[in-house]
């Protein structure tokens, strides 16, 4: 983006100095406000990076308290704003809690041109950080499209899939209920040769057992009361394609052998008929059961599980995937705002600590309904612990006694958590963790936590 590109807002009611600033940096797109109902309609219009306001304005240029409710307003409108607050020379203590309450720098008069330049440069380059930062911080949580992670688990799944995806080997994906193994059944076919082709996904315990026959193989015209046409099973429509077998534990024993031989033949025949069909398809099985446990029961195949288990991918719960669930719970709150037209910015620091601290038994699923929640409860722009309706779990009994390693792990937790609650802005991350930015980055380097997009 060249300078030109750049939208300075300057809010400044003496006309003079509007035209000596307005020509002083031509090289910005400048915008000129004379008081705050001007500057506020100019941040709605232009959405400006950088901000220089003037705390005197009007109709009492010698009170502050204008020009503060500006400031006010403007971070509460467009929090991610640089705002330079530009104060007379008796009123510096303002210019400081200005700066408390989230101004970027202030500027005491009489204005030298050179100076206040050099503070606009600067924040027109942190402004370019931050997003270039927030762009990679949300592409680095997806390391599969679709899948929000930066727990080391995760990743590593990640990496799994990227490696088997281009084969065709038949998968199993093992994993509580709500852990997200339909996404990772369609993140392996979107990553295979076959990702322009069907993705057909069917739960078998939503179906009844006398119906899932038709359902998986189809049938033939007459094949039985109310056949009045021949119908594709799921199966043959995933020709070409990645056929999901969702909860296959629940998979009836008669249906099991049919499903067996398809796998070893990879033809199918529909009911009523006696035509073997051929089918190209990549096979990808889930269940949150123990399928050996069923087999020692006699309630599941042992041939058919090794059948489907050429690959197996466990899925860990939430609660295993360390500063997981409060980034896909920050995902959550973006999505759910936006569709609620709702102005959300995250979570107060007791409700991210609650969604780290809380047990989670319904994993993501059960996260996004209580966010989907809170983002409609909610009745300031953050989500508090009242708007989760959580209740902590009893402390963890395996947590190791060994001071370093406790101090180790509460360090490495308290670290992703300020750079997950700051979006990945290091300098704020620091902020929030009481310590000067070369410690955070001294920390980073102690634990090896790889961040791709540090700040420079």
């Amino acid at each position: 983006m060249s300078s030109n590109d750049k939208v300075l807002l300057i809010v400044e009611d003496d006309p003079g100095l509007q035209k000596q600033l307005k020509w002083s940096f031509e090289n910005y797109k400048v915008v000129i406000a004379g008081d705050r109902e001007e500057a506020i309609a100019a941040i709605r219009r232009y959405q400006p990076e950088v901000v220089t306001l003037d705390l005197g304005l009007p109709p009492d240029p010698a009170n502050a308290s204008e020009g503060m409710a500006a400031l006010k307003e403007i971070l509460k409108l467009a929090p991610e704003t640089k705002i330079i607050v530009v104060t007379g020379n008796d009123d510096r203590e303002v210019a400081v809690q200005a700066v408390a309450m989230g101004a970027y720098d202030f500027y005491q008069k009489p204005i030298d041109i050179e100076t206040l330049n050099l503070l606009i440069q600067r924040a027109f380059h942190l402004s370019e950080l931050e997003k270039e930062n927030q762009r990679l911080s949300h592409k680095t949580d997806e390391p599969l499209d679709g899948m929000i992670a930066v727990s080391e688990p995760m990743l590593k799944l990640a990496r799994t899939v990227e490696k088997i995806a281009p084969s065709d080997v038949t998968t199993l994906l093992l994993g509580d209920s709500g852990t997200g193994k339909e996404l990772i059944a369609r993140a392996l076919h979107n990553l295979s040769h076959r990702k322009k082709k069907p993705f057909v996904a069917v739960n078998s315990a939503a179906i009844p057992e006398n119906l899932l026959e038709s359902e998986l193989f189809g049938y033939e015209k007459g094949a039985f009361t109310g056949a009045a046409k021949q119908t594709k099973g799921k199966i043959e429509y995933a020709d070409q394609g990645t056929f999901f077998l969702d909860e296959i534990g629940d998979l009836p024993m008669s249906l099991q052998a049919k499903l067996l031989r398809f796998l070893q033949e990879r033809t199918i025949e529909r009911i009523g008929g006696r035509t073997e069909i051929p089918v190209d398809i990549r096979i990808v099985c889930a269940t949150h059961q123990n399928l050996e446990q069923l087999i020692v029961e006699g309630r599941f195949r042992e041939d058919l599980y090794y059948r489907l288990s050429e690959m197996t991918i466990k899925i860990p719960p939430l609660r295993e995937r360390e500063g997981d669930a409060l980034v896909i719970a920050t995902a959550f709150v973006r999505r759910f705002s936006e569709q609620q037209h709702k102005k959300i910015k995250g979570f107060s620091a007791d409700a991210a600590n609650l969604i780290e601290s809380y047990h989670w038994p319904g994993n993501i699923r059960e996260l996004e309904n209580k966010v989907k929640r809170a983002v409609i409860m909610a009745d300031g722009n953050h989500i508090t612990v009242g708007d989760l309706e959580l209740n902590l779990q009893k402390e963890d009994k395996s947590l190791p006694l060994n001071l370093k390693e406790v101090r180790e792990i509460a360090e490495t937790t308290a670290i992703k958590r300020a750079l997950s609650y700051a979006d990945y802005n290091i300098s704020n991350a620091a902020k929030l963790l009481g310590v000067t930015r070369p410690t955070l980055y001294t920390l980073l380097n102690k634990y090896s936590i790889q961040i791709a997009n540090i700040e420079s």
